[in-house]
Order: C-alpha cells, then structure tokens, then sequence
C-alpha cells in the first residue's frame, strides 16, 4: 500500500507540473487569459485529487488479490476521463472573456493528465514476480 500512496503522489506531482505548464505555455502563445476560471492552483488540485482517486480502485484490487481486474480499471478510468471533459465543452462563460472558443483546448488536455501520468508511472511501482529457470513465472 505504500509503493501505491508514493505512486499516486508521485504521479499527482508530476501530472500537475504537467498541467501548469501547459496552461502557461498555452495561455502565453495564443494570449488569452483565463485565469478566473481555472488557475494553476486548481490545476494542481485536480491532479492531486484525480490520481489519488485513482489509487483507491487500484488498493481495493491489491487487497482482493484481483490483478486480472487492472485492464477492466484502466478503461474505466479512461471512460470516466473522457466524460469528464463534457462539462468544460458545454460551459457557460462570462461576456468578459474572450477567446471562449480556446477553452476547451486549454482544459480538455488536462482532464487526461492524471491517469496518463498514472499509467506510465505504473511499470515503476508494479511489484516484483520471480522467474524461474524454465522462465515460468510465480
């Protein structure tokens, strides 16, 4: 349980530099400020959150001992990301911002980072199986 609660903060760390980037870096090229809807705190908090989230279906796996289950997890995690992005898509915004229609270019990106950066930081944490000399794995 350990190795998972340093694999979901290592992954929240790491997907949240990736998201602040991204939204500096995009807001910087295409100039367009959106700060008073999301900010590089709420960035950070959703990618925190989204990966400790993730971890909690990963240690009820590990506690029933149900690894054939991890590929069933994945896609749903990566269903429930994709739906995630109809709420940006479909919001609402002030007559004060412009460049409405960059938004979803700038969230809808994010919305995928914490289980990305969870997945691909995933072989680093899996435990250790022993291999035989007949290469058969136990």
């Amino acid at each position: 349980m350990k190795r998972l609660f340093l694999h979901s903060i290592l992954a929240g760390v790491i997907s949240a530099l990736l998201g602040i980037t991204y939204f500096t870096i995009y807001q910087s090229i295409l100039d367009t400020r959106f700060d008073s809807i999301v900010n590089m705190g709420s960035i950070a908090g959703a990618s925190f959150s989204g990966c400790l989230i993730i971890s909690i279906p990963y240690a009820l796996i590990l506690r029933f001992k149900k690894q054939e289950w991890v590929g069933w997890l994945n896609i749903l995690i990566m269903i429930l990301s994709f739906i995630s992005i109809l709420g940006p898509l479909n919001m609402t915004f002030p007559t004060e911002i412009t460049g409405q229609q960059l938004f979803p270019g700038l969230v809808v990106p994010t919305h995928f980072f914490p289980s990305l950066t969870f997945f691909s930081l995933s072989p680093f944490f899996l435990t250790k199986t022993k291999v035989t000399a007949t290469n058969k794995v136990r």
